[in-house]
């Protein structure tokens, strides 16, 4: 019975080693891959605000005129909410 406990004994850690090596050459090979596709990788932009900001306006009335024009099509295309609409739409005139 000692010889088959020994030889269960040397299995296991045997299987552990093998286990313990694996997991460790794989974490190793991720992390080449990672490195690899960002440096491959395009770099990134920052991501456009969810909000656009109107551009400083001018005192003359016209150019409050197009930017209200603007940001009607851009509520019309779906871009703006209404409440977007209506926020930018109040801080242009409030100007």
């Amino acid at each position: 019975m000692p010889g088959l406990l020994r030889g269960v004994a040397r299995t296991a850690v045997v299987a552990g080693t093998a286990t313990a090596v694996s997991n460790r050459v794989s974490r190793r090979q991720q992390g080449r891959w990672a490195a690899q596709q960002e440096s491959q990788a395009p770099p990134t932009q920052p991501a456009p605000s969810a909000e656009p900001t109107a551009a400083p306006a001018a005192p003359d009335m016209t150019s409050k005129i197009e930017q209200l024009k603007q940001l009607g099509e851009l509520k019309e295309q779906g871009v703006l909410t209404q409440t977007e609409f209506e926020e930018q739409k109040r801080r242009l005139l409030d100007m």
